[in-house]
């Protein structure tokens, strides 16, 4: 009886054992059988902006991004990817949340495009106009924390995501915002495009005995039609846009929602690595923490003079000379923006 519980005993760990080793076997087979894949972007930023004349900030923004990801394609529909974002902004010995993870899940298949996690933000919204969206958040938040679906075909786009900046803590601010954008191609040289952003900003769980800031609501909601003109030869690009905007705002307790509004037009040409883009506005002054400062004026107008030096597969170089036309006096812009993608993105 002693010599046949050896036995028996020798025999399960060896069952055991043998499951094991079949189970690692198959776990392997299937993780390789997947597509392991990765990318590394490259972020380069120059922008100095010498706004004295019109009494706006001015500043020189100056550093590098590097973010590398990686992680498994399932069956050409799935993907789940991990990485970093760093940050290193040139002579700044200290940089607030330097370092920021990226991992997120994508599902793509039949035109639709659908992810949740931490992802970059510049795959998706560096179309949307800077009176909604400056250039600022990109060097700065580089990444959408939330959610995103996208839908896409040959004549129409459609795009909704959530950013969540700021958890609500006993000590911070419960923060995010909310995105539409899409557009609509009526024939081969018309369309029809709209960008609208939410932003909330509540209080932290603790209610200040007597609170010097309060909720607020504030977004913004554009709509164009263009004309797409590039295919009659005449250059390597050219559109033209019309439309209107406008801002929604409210703080609560301290006044009810607002709505300023205006026209926005826009030009764009570019022929032989040279681009010339003139965006005007004319209404009310907006107020969109998130946008750029010039909109707070009621005329604006801003004429940018470029050169794309670098142009290559996953590749650019672009340099931006800007001048900034507002409330009768003029300022200046030099900057200088380097996209390298080595890899393939999880767009």
């Amino acid at each position: 009886m002693l010599l046949l519980n050896k036995v028996m005993g020798s025999n399960f760990g060896l069952g055991r054992q043998l499951i094991v080793c079949i189970f690692l076997s198959v776990f392997s087979q299937q993780l390789w059988a997947q597509k392991l894949e990765g990318v590394v972007g490259f972020h380069g930023f120059a922008d100095n902006r010498e706004y004295g004349a019109s009494d706006r900030y001015p500043q020189t923004i100056f550093g590098a991004r590097i973010t590398p990801e990686i992680g498994l394609l399932v069956d050409s529909t799935h993907r789940i990817r991990v990485g970093v974002s760093y940050l290193h902004e040139f002579g700044t010995k200290h940089i607030t949340k330097p370092v920021r993870p990226v991992a997120y899940y994508n599902y793509t298949q039949m035109g639709f495009d659908f992810k949740i996690g931490m992802f970059p933000r510049h795959e998706y919204l560096d179309d949307y106009p800077k009176a909604i969206l400056s250039d600022t958040i990109g060097y700065y938040q580089p990444n959408i924390e939330g959610m995103l679906v996208k839908y896409q075909n040959e004549r129409f786009q459609q795009q909704l995501w959530i950013d969540w900046n700021s958890r609500q803590t006993q000590v911070d601010r419960e923060q995010f915002m909310v995105g539409l954008s899409g557009k609509v191609n009526l024939n081969t040289d018309f369309f029809v495009s709209h960008y609208a952003t939410l932003w909330h900003n509540a209080g932290p769980m603790v209610d200040e005995p007597d609170p010097t800031d309060h909720i607020r609501d504030n977004g913004a909601a554009s709509l164009h039609i263009g004309a797409d003109l590039k295919k009659y030869d005449i250059l390597d690009d050219l559109q033209v846009k019309v439309g209107g905007i406008i801002n929604y705002d409210r703080l609560r307790n301290v006044y009810d929602w607002r709505f300023p509004k205006g026209f926005i037009g826009e030009l764009y040409a570019e022929h032989s690595n040279f681009f010339l883009r003139n965006t005007f506005y004319s209404g009310q002054s907006l107020s969109v923490p998130y946008g750029d400062v010039f909109y707070t004026s009621k005329q604006y107008n801003r004429l940018d003079i470029g050169w794309i030096p670098l142009r290559g597969k996953n590749l650019e170089g672009r340099f931006t000379a800007g001048f900034h036309f507002s409330e009768g006096v003029m300022d200046n812009q030099q900057q200088f923006i380097l996209r390298y993608t080595i890899g393939k993105t999880g767009k």
